[in-house]
């Protein structure tokens, strides 16, 4: 579970009212996130447009060899004749397993 900093937390009022100086504040390398918090629950992070896109790269890397192995186990499972998916088929699998596609 990722922590916070007491700095990096505020309310979803506070975060309203000042929107641009917190933006600024995540923006500008003082805090890498900021968690929005909501009847004292975190709710939501704010991080800088370069973390998110190295996040989302990341996570797409992993499907991309999530799907690699069913291809490889496919392949190499000569018990098996080779089982043809489709794109939704496909993304229906990944989905069990909890992906977001």
């Amino acid at each position: 579970m990722v922590t916070y900093a007491k700095e990096e937390i505020v309310g979803i009022t506070e975060l309203t009212k000042s929107l641009g100086k917190y933006l600024d504040v995540v923006t500008s390398s003082t805090f890498n996130k900021l968690a929005i918090v909501r009847r004292n629950k975190p709710e939501a992070v704010i991080v800088p447009i370069e973390e998110y896109e190295h996040m989302r790269a990341a996570t797409d890397y992993l499907e991309d060899l999530e799907v690699a192995q069913v291809i490889q186990e496919r392949v190499l499972n000569k018990d098996k004749p080779i089982e043809y998916l489709s794109v939704n088929e496909m993304k229906a699998k990944l989905r069990e397993k909890g992906r977001d596609v």
